[in-house]
């Protein structure tokens, strides 16, 4: 949705920089999640996050996006403005914004 890569990730609701990194190739994506030594992978429909063994649909439109967490078994939406994804997660009824560091 950014069109370059992914270099960090500040979380706004704890005020943390996250380390995640991640690449879009074709239709297949990589990233690695620092936090949690962790690795996701897939295509842009269906990634793979190997910290929770558990897929993470994702359907994009335009700057927008839908999907299901299977490990949380929620669904999500979200929305990118800038440089910045805000993402209701339906289980919590909450909205969270991410900022997003791009190279």
């Amino acid at each position: 949705m950014f069109g370059h890569k992914v270099a960090g990730v500040h979380d706004h609701e704890s005020g943390r920089d996250l380390l995640i990194a991640a690449e879009v190739r074709g239709d297949r994506i990589q990233g690695r999640d620092g936090d949690r030594s962790s690795t996701f992978s897939g295509t842009r429909s269906e990634i793979h996050d190997a910290a929770e063994n558990a897929f993470v649909s994702l359907e994009i439109d335009g700057r927008n996006a839908r999907g299901f967490d299977r490990a949380s078994s929620s669904h999500y939406t979200l929305t990118v403005t800038d440089q910045v994804v805000q993402l209701y997660d339906h289980a919590a009824g909450a909205w969270f914004a991410f900022s997003i560091q791009t190279v």
